[in-house]
């Protein structure tokens, strides 16, 4: 074999061994001659690898307002829906109220045309139990009972209480009545002489008598003395009043007080 051949076969082995040697390195041959890397090397590469950490931006004072803003509206929004809670929860007791309300007064009403009724049933009770007193107890006359009641009282209290007992103040409308109601109040108050309201005055016009039924007087028994005789009051003396010794009329202050005669229909 000739050198040349020699030295062609001794490079193609050469070639084959740097060939596998490369494979080998590449597949991980444990006999690789390259060093591996130190762990504290690896470890501090992979810390730098990481993202490094944003530190926190500073709050504007704009952010700072708009976030109080924002709270405060919440808080409102809060508070008003606990005002409008409030409201219906007060609106339906109102309701409640003005209902319950509304049944007191239909009741009250029924109340009160209850005590007007009976107010009216009291009183026309007692104007038929003062008839009846006036009749069994003092003197009848024609077709009228007449009462003395001994109690003073003025002219307008007396008139008062004759139509409360269901009567009015005596009205002697002519001699045979003014004369039946002499002897009755003789009888009733003697031995003494004591004066009794009649049902007669002239307030309305000085002079102008009338009956307490507004009717005009046309039978008088004033009295009649050279001493004093009746009217003598004028303006001062309004109201008329029977002596009860002799049954003459006199005029008298209407603010008197002294007993009174009442009538009733029999």
């Amino acid at each position: 074999m000739g050198i040349a051949a020699i030295l062609v076969i001794v490079l193609c082995m050469c070639s084959l061994s740097f060939t596998d040697l490369d494979s080998g390195t590449k597949d991980g041959d444990p006999f690789d001659a390259t060093p591996s890397e130190n762990p504290e090397t690896q470890g501090k590469q992979a810390r730098e690898d990481l993202p490094e950490e944003q530190e926190p931006s500073p709050v504007s004072d704009f952010d700072n307002t708009y976030n109080y803003i924002l709270s405060r509206l919440a808080a409102m929004d809060q508070a008003i829906h606990r005002l409008n809670v409030g409201h219906y929860t007060l609106d339906v007791k109102v309701t409640q109220l003005l209902d319950r309300v509304s049944r007191l007064d239909g009741t009250l009403g029924e109340v009160e045309e209850t005590m007007q009724q009976i107010s009216l049933l009291t009183k026309e009770n007692r104007k038929e139990i003062g008839r009846l007193e006036g009749c069994q107890k003092g003197r009848r006359v024609g077709y009228k009972c007449y009462l003395v009641y001994r109690t003073y009282e003025t002219y307008a209290g007396a008139a008062q209480k004759c139509l409360e007992r269901g009567g009015r103040m005596a009205m002697p409308r002519d001699r045979k009545e003014q004369e039946a109601l002499a002897d009755y109040v003789k009888a009733f108050f003697q031995p003494g002489n004591w004066p009794v309201w009649l049902g007669i005055n002239d307030l309305r016009s000085e002079g102008l008598y009338l009956f307490e039924d507004n009717t005009r007087v046309t039978y008088f028994q004033w009295r009649k003395h050279f001493l004093s005789s009746q009217p003598d009051g004028g303006k001062r003396e309004n109201c008329v009043a029977m002596a009860s010794d002799d049954g003459d009329w006199w005029d008298n202050y209407c603010d008197r007080n002294m007993s009174y005669l009442c009538e009733f229909d029999a």
